[in-house]
């Protein structure tokens, strides 16, 4: 292929697309650990996630609003799953111990309550598990939408909800799930987390909306009491690099309608134990802080140009939304491709709405560890 066509067709070139904000998807969900290790085994074996894009031990030196006001020692995995979907950054601290929460968090306590992961055939899925005697949490139920769903806890106490998703990149000849494709996530009032949820992250179709005691929810701590929940998904396609492999996802905001929630990480850092944070991958950083500036989400983190994690770099911001939960944006300069040979994409003059080829997308699925 002459070059000139192969840069037309990887869409390099001078960027005239900076002004504007391109969300390709959630990138994915971080998860604090005791044990990285451990729980990027247990996560690869039983979820899929099992290409570490990167895998980095440092300091966390710009965090400091979430840490204490004093960098932390890490150690941090990003694996993906390659049918689609988001990845989990696994995250473990080396220089703390990480704390649990001092209470046990309940369905609309505020921050990440649960994470979703998508499933071909949930019901397939469900029976895989039993037969691995994971800890399912209630068993087989129809959700307010009439698909079949279940939650699912790790050894760690973080709680997963399988969900019925069309959304792939790939499917393999397995019943274990893709990657994460959303949350649920406690809020104290629907309207005003919407500003962010819809009008910010673009989730602004609602899919049901709904007030009661649930039956799909009745496993899981805090599930057989009345709560508020509604179901949001982005009626537009996602664009950009990565956006065949993120796929569509969706965003639960529910609220506990008969006491008062419990803020999940009150009096402990981010990187603690539990989903510290939900991350989207997008283009556009400086339009993205203007958008959230005027919606009053000011960025209370900025790397302020790249970051690099050796395998990665890139340009990551946070905001709150209303009730302090973490949102995360990471702009993406640097990606491994094959790490094997060297082989390490820079995605900063290229067309950011433009899809990467799915050779070069299927080709990070190299580096995947198979127990």
């Amino acid at each position: 292929m002459p070059v000139k066509v192969l840069i037309a067709y990887l869409g390099f070139g001078k960027n005239k697309y900076m002004s504007q904000t391109i969300i390709s998807g959630i990138q994915q969900i971080g998860i604090g650990v005791s044990d990285v290790q451990a729980a990027f085994k247990w996560y690869r074996q039983n979820f899929g996630m099992s290409v570490p894009v990167f895998e980095e031990a440092a300091e966390a030196a710009l965090m400091l609003p979430y840490t204490g006001g004093e960098p932390r020692s890490r150690h941090a995995i990003l694996a993906i799953n390659m049918q689609g979907g988001g990845g989990f950054e696994i995250w473990q601290y080396t220089s703390r111990t990480p704390e649990a929460p001092k209470f046990t968090p309940q369905l609309g306590d505020l921050g990440i309550n649960i994470a979703k992961m998508k499933s071909k055939n949930v019901e397939a899925t469900y029976e895989l598990f039993n037969r691995r005697s994971l800890n399912i949490l209630g068993g087989l139920e129809k959700g307010p939408d009439g698909k079949p769903t279940f939650f699912v806890k790790d050894p760690w106490d973080n709680i997963f909800q399988i969900v019925s998703s069309k959304s792939w990149f790939q499917q393999r000849k397995t019943d274990l799930p893709g990657g994460p494709a959303g949350a649920i996530i406690g809020v104290t009032d629907i309207d005003n987390a919407r500003t962010l949820y819809s009008d910010i992250l673009g989730y602004d179709e609602v899919i049901y909306e709904e007030e009661g005691v649930f039956d799909d929810l009745k496993g899981i701590p805090g599930g057989d009491k009345k709560v508020k929940r509604i179901l949001l998904r982005h009626s537009k396609p996602r664009e950009g690099a990565f956006s065949p492999l993120l796929g569509a996802s969706e965003v639960e905001l529910v609220v506990a309608t008969n006491r008062t929630p419990k803020k999940i990480f009150e009096d402990r850092f981010w990187g603690d134990l539990g989903f510290i944070h939900l991350c989207y991958d997008i283009n556009g950083m400086q339009n993205l802080k203007k958008q959230c500036e005027a919606k009053g989400f000011p960025f209370t983190v900025d790397s302020a140009n790249s970051f690099d994690m050796g395998e990665a770099a890139g340009h990551f911001t946070y905001v709150e939304d209303p009730d302090g939960t973490l949102i995360e944006f990471v702009e993406t300069h640097k990606v491994p491709i094959m790490k094997k040979i060297g082989w390490y994409l820079n995605l900063q003059k290229r067309n950011p709405k433009k899809p990467l080829p799915r050779f070069m997308l299927k080709a990070m699925g190299l580096s995947e560890v198979k127990d």
